[in-house]
């Protein structure tokens, strides 16, 4: 870290015991002559304090929330609606008028997940108005760092030596958050309770920054080199210093690599090809981090250990995912088998697992089918259905010690099924819809294997009122929680006095994809209680198609209307009240804008589930 040994090292005295006024501009196109170590410490030690200050703030705000929401469900476990009215009421009007204003709001209008169109090409989302403060307020730090410089120095070379300085200390520091908020397994996610689908947009933030900062560093480097040539009044030397040069050349390797992320990772090219994307992306990553590494290595520069422990954070990650895959999924004898069944414009996929997991409602996972696909599949697909099983039982004979009592429960003995419904979309879902349709039975088994679970992040068993929009394919992150809540309410277990699932398809046709479980959801003790399911046909086939079952089941043609929805409920609300949504874009922003209007008027919880990377 000292910066004497890097100067001798270049053949150059310490910069303290030498004046910078009388130096040839040549004297800084190479070790840290004119770099400021000391402000460059401060910059990096303030920009880590800043990032730990906000994770406490949102660490002390979940705990305050959690708090209060555990409050809530204890009162509520045995508290009719009437008795629920008091924690249907704001306590006070400062959180509801920021929920309104800064966390739930997007950035303009009412436009956050729904895609920018140019064509057929998906051009992205904007950020929400909290994430844009967030990122504001992390790049614009950044900027103010790297203009902070000695700007009354005697040497105006030195000013841009410092900057070359600043922009690459600045750089090898936002490396680690870059590498962090990538990872699916990132500590943060279960301690500050943010979903990954957030951290991803700062991780796509981060690496724009990086980049900037390297083409700066860079920049600042060929405008002092550039300079010295003048001065020593001889042609431009700027391309041969590379030559026979690791440090200058890997440095350029790791730039190289940076650049080209920078446009392979745009919105249009990754949802246009986003398996190519990943593993190209991953490639290239392995450039930029093994450039900058031996680059710092090469020159003895400060921070060459962020890189170091960066890389040894993306291996740690990386081996958690394969070790946790591995465990899942294979055994001695046996590994996970995939059913595969084609149905209209989607697949119901069953995995029998190998070991049995711990399932939360709303969780989901990545699946990988080798024999389909040559890459490793990273799209996440929601649960849509689970179940443990004993694999043998013998109900003919009772326990007659302690040790048969404990044979007849779902141990390591037991057998775990999940199954998932895959859109039909382009790619792996492509393929395997394509297969399965093929065979005789419309039924396929294919080897496979599973990551997960992730998310489920939040409980609603606090609430007295859940509504939970879906859209499409998005009635599989729903039909968990409808399940977890009926069995807490007839367990006693939950606050939960009304449950309102809303669905919004284009035809009929998919409900065949959750025919199975929808039958079983209806026939749950208790459900007529407190479920009532609303359908919405977009486009149906026949008008006379669009009927009714009953009070509780009520199917209607056209479009879904979630303000509408949101408004009725909210005047009928028993206890607090949450609603979620799982859907499109658009249909999304929908839904946020309906609780938005109503946040101030009572409490009222917003969750959205969304994949938009």
């Amino acid at each position: 870290m000292a910066s004497t040994p890097v100067s001798r090292a270049h053949g150059l005295p310490p910069a303290s015991n030498y004046s910078i006024c009388s130096m040839e501009p040549g004297n800084f196109t190479h070790g840290l002559m004119g770099v400021n170590l000391q402000m460059d410490s401060a910059t990096s030690t303030t920009l880590w304090t800043t990032i730990l200050a906000v994770c406490f703030i949102i660490v002390n705000v979940r705990l305050i929330q959690g708090g209060i929401s555990k409050l809530r469900h204890i009162f509520n476990l045995d508290a009719d609606h009437i008795q629920q009215a008091y924690w249907a009421q704001n306590g006070n009007t400062s959180w509801p008028w920021l929920k309104k204003r800064l966390i739930y709001a997007p950035l303009i209008k009412k436009r956050h997940n729904r895609n920018f169109q140019w064509g057929r090409l998906n051009m992205g989302t904007l950020p929400s108005r909290f994430h844009t403060v967030l990122l504001g307020l992390y790049i614009s730090s950044n900027i103010g760092y790297c203009c902070f410089l000695n700007y009354k120095t005697c040497n105006k070379v030195a000013i841009l030596a410092e900057l070359r300085g600043r922009t690459g200390h600045l750089a090898f520091v936002n490396m680690m958050p870059l590498m962090v908020f990538a990872g699916r397994n990132n500590i943060l996610i279960p301690l500050l309770r943010v979903s990954f689908d957030t951290f991803n947009i700062f991780h796509r933030w981060i690496s724009r920054l990086v980049v900037i900062e390297a083409i700066a560093h860079t920049v600042a480097w060929m405008a002092v080199k550039d300079i010295a040539d003048q001065h020593a009044k001889q042609q431009s030397t700027m391309v041969l210093a590379f030559n026979d040069n690791p440090f200058l050349g890997w440095g350029l390797a790791s730039l190289v690599a940076m650049i080209i992320i920078l446009f392979q990772a745009s919105s249009a090219i990754r949802h246009l090809a986003y398996e190519t994307f990943l593993h190209l992306h991953q490639v290239l990553a392995v450039i930029a981090f093994l450039g900058a590494a031996i680059h710092g290595r090469q020159g003895r520069l400060p921070l060459t250990n962020y890189v170091y422990v960066t890389i040894g954070l993306w291996f740690l990650e990386r081996g958690m995912r394969w070790s946790m895959i591995a465990y899942r999924n294979l055994g001695l004898r046996s590994s996970t088998r995939v059913t595969i069944e084609a149905l209209p414009e989607a697949c119901r996929v069953t995995y029998q697992l190998k070991r049995p997991w711990q399932m939360r409602p709303g969780c989901h996972v990545y699946a990988h089918f080798p024999t389909l696909t040559w890459s490793l599949s990273s799209h996440p697909f929601s649960i849509a259905w689970y179940d443990t099983r004993p694999d043998t039982i013998e109900l003919e004979k009772l326990p007659t010690t302690t040790a048969d009592l404990a044979n007849t429960f779902p141990n390591r003995n037991s057998t775990t099924t999940i199954t998932l419904i895959m859109s039909k979309k382009s790619g792996m879902t492509a393929k395997l819809h394509a297969r399965a349709l093929a065979a005789p039975s419309n039924i396929i088994s294919l080897p496979g294997y599973i990551e997960g679970p992730y998310g489920g992040l939040e409980s609603l068993h606090s609430y007295g009122t859940v509504l939970l929009f879906a859209g499409g394919v998005g009635i599989t992150h729903q039909l968990s929680h409808v399940r977890d809540l009926l069995g807490s309410y007839t367990a006693c277990t939950s606050a939960v006095r009304k449950i309102v699932l809303i669905w919004s398809v284009r035809t009929q046709d998919a409900f065949d994809w959750v025919h199975p479980w929808m039958s079983e959801i209806l026939q749950m003790p208790n459900r007529r209680e407190v479920l009532k399911v609303l359908l919405f046909v977009t486009k149906p086939r026949h008008a006379g198609d669009v009927v009714s079952r009953s009070a509780q089941v009520q199917m209607f043609g056209g479009r879904c209307k979630p303000g509408r929805i949101v408004e009725d409920e909210f005047e009928k609300r028993k206890g607090a009240m949450a609603v979620t949504v799982c859907g499109p874009g658009a249909f999304a922003d929908e839904v946020r804008e309906a609780v938005r209007e109503r946040v101030e008027e009572g409490v009222v919880d917003f969750q959205e589930e969304s994949f938009s990377w």
